[in-house]
């Protein structure tokens, strides 16, 4: 039962097998949706060469985030003010958030970053696409 992301669409909280890899370094969307269940959410992410994600924090939430390719630096911290570089990172490195923690993934390849994103539990509407940074920034305002 191996599933295709078709159109963007994501697939709900349905029993899913996909292949990972390839769903996240096809896509071009900065910010993808693709599984949303009830405590549970995947995405796939694409950031463009010099980008970032952004500095945020989740407060009640969990964090997994794996580099498919590309390459970063990561920056963590308890307070915003706090956040500094704890390592850099490439294709098959993990990066694990808990809730609390500030963080920021920046982009240091010329080509794009492509990770997954586990979040426990959901953080983005289902079916979210955000094409660019800008569109992620102002629909979480």
């Amino acid at each position: 039962m191996h599933l295709e992301v078709k159109d963007n669409k994501d697939l709900g909280a349905k029993p899913s097998v996909i292949n990972i890899h390839n769903e996240t370094v096809c896509n071009d969307n900065f910010r993808t949706a693709i599984w949303t269940g009830e405590y549970l959410q995947l995405t796939v992410m694409s950031i463009p060469a010099g980008g970032e994600i952004g500095l945020e924090m989740h407060e009640h939430l969990d964090q997994f985030i794996r580099v498919e390719s590309g390459c970063a630096n990561v920056y963590m911290g308890e307070t915003k003010r706090d956040v500094k570089l704890v390592g850099r990172v490439n294709p098959n490195y993990a990066i694990i958030i808990p809730a609390g923690a500030w963080h920021n993934i920046i982009n240091t390849c010329s080509c794009p970053l492509k990770v997954y994103s586990v979040y426990a539990p959901k953080q983005h509407a289902f079916g979210t696409i955000h094409k660019t940074k800008l569109e992620s920034d102002l629909a979480e305002d």
